[in-house]
C-alpha cells in the first residue's frame, strides 16, 4: 500500500483532534465519509462538539468551507444560488450559493422546512446543482456535513427518507470524560483553538485518496455479507423501512476507505461488521419510532449482525 497516502490521512486525524476531543473513532468516521465521497450526519444534544468537528475538518483542507444556520425562513435559494436580471447586459447572471464549496456545515438541518432541505438532494446525490433550468457542476471534493439535535421538537422537521439516505455516514458525540472536559475547559480558557487550526490537505490529495478507495479489492464474499446485512433489514420485524440499495452501496465504499485507513488494499468483513451501524442506523425506520433515535436503531442494527453468520477467510 501507499505509506504517503496512510501518512497524510494520520496527519489529518492528529490535526483535527488538536481541537475536537470527542474521541478518535469518531473523526475516522466522519473522514471516511469524506474519502467515500459520502456526507455526514451527527445527531447528537446541544454542546457536544457537533459544529467543532465539522469546523476543524473544513479548516484541516486547504479548499473552500461555507457554514450556512438552517433556520424556517431559509429558502432554496439561499442554498443552491439565484438567477439574476442585468439590465445593462440585458442578460440573466447566476449567482451561486453557498452550496458551491467543498465543505458545506449545515447546521441544525432539520430546523429548515423540507421544501428547503430538498434542495440539496440533487448537490448530495448528483454532484450538481440545477437552477432555473441550468446545470451547473459541484467541484470535488464536495461534502455535506449536517448537524441535527434530537431532542428539539418545536420549530423542526424531521429529515425526510429520501434526505437521509443521502448521508452515507451518522454518528452521535456522546458526552466526554472528565479527562476530555477538563482539557476542552484548558484549551478554551484564553479562547477558541479552531481559529488558529491549519490545513493539512489539499484538496487534490482529497480526491486523490477518495479514487484511491475505489481500487481496493472486495471480494464476492464480503459483497454477499453486504447484501445479507442489508437485506436483513428489510425482513426484521422491528423495522418499517429497510435500508436501500443504495445503503449497499453505501457499506461497501466506507468499508473501502477503512482498509485504505488501515493500509490494506482488501476489504475485510471486521471492515464491515464496524461501520454497518453507523452505515445503516439512519437509513432505518423502526415500527415504533416516531422520530430518528440512533442508539435504538444501532441497537437493531448490532443484533442483526449478532445473528449474522461472518464469511471465512478461505
Amino acid at each position: 500500500m501507499n505509506d504517503a497516502i496512510v501518512g497524510s490521512i494520520e496527519k489529518l486525524i492528529s490535526n483535527i483532534e488538536t481541537v475536537f476531543v470527542g474521541g478518535r473513532h469518531t473523526v475516522e468516521l466522519a473522514l471516511i465519509a469524506l474519502f467515500s465521497e459520502g456526507h455526514l450526519l451527527i445527531v447528537d444534544l446541544p454542546g457536544l462538539g457537533k459544529t467543532t468537528l465539522a469546523k476543524a475538518m473544513s479548516r484541516s483542507i486547504s479548499g473552500t468551507g461555507k457554514r450556512l444556520q438552517f433556520t424556517p425562513d431559509l429558502l432554496p435559494s439561499d442554498i443552491t444560488g439565484v438567477t439574476i436580471y442585468r439590465h445593462e447586459q440585458d442578460s440573466f447572471e447566476f449567482h451561486p450559493g453557498p452550496v458551491f464549496c467543498n465543505v458545506l456545515l449545515a447546521d441544525e438541518i432539520n430546523r429548515a422546512t423540507p421544501r428547503t432541505q430538498s434542495s440539496l438532494l440533487e448537490a448530495m446525490e448528483e454532484g450538481q446543482v440545477s437552477v432555473d433550468g441550468v446545470t451547473h457542476p459541484l467541484q470535488r471534493p464536495f461534502m455535506v456535513i449536517a448537524t441535527q439535535n434530537p431532542v428539539e421538537v418545536q420549530g423542526t422537521f424531521p429529515l425526510p427518507e429520501a434526505q437521509l439516505d443521502r448521508f452515507l455516514v451518522s454518528i452521535s458525540i456522546g458526552y466526554p470524560s472528565r479527562e476530555q472536559e477538563t482539557r476542552i475547559m484548558q484549551d478554551r480558557a484564553s479562547g477558541n483553538p479552531i481559529e488558529a487550526i491549519e490545513p493539512v490537505m489539499s484538496t487534490s490529495q482529497v480526491v486523490a485518496i477518495a479514487d484511491a478507495v475505489r481500487q481496493i479489492y472486495v471480494d464476492e464474499a464480503v459483497k454477499d455479507y453486504i447484501l445479507d446485512i442489508v437485506e436483513a433489514t428489510r425482513r426484521n420485524d422491528e423495522i418499517m423501512l429497510g435500508a436501500s440499495p443504495r445503503a449497499s452501496l453505501a457499506l461497501m465504499r466506507a468499508s473501502q476507505a477503512r482498509a485504505l485507513f488501515n493500509d490494506r488494499d482488501f476489504v475485510t468483513p471486521e471492515d464491515v461488521k464496524i461501520l454497518a451501524a453507523p452505515v445503516l442506523s439512519h437509513r432505518i425506520i423502526l415500527r415504533a419510532a416516531t422520530r430518528l433515535n440512533l442508539n435504538n436503531n444501532q441497537a437493531v442494527i448490532s443484533n442483526i449482525l449478532a445473528r449474522m453468520p461472518v464469511p471465512m477467510k478461505s
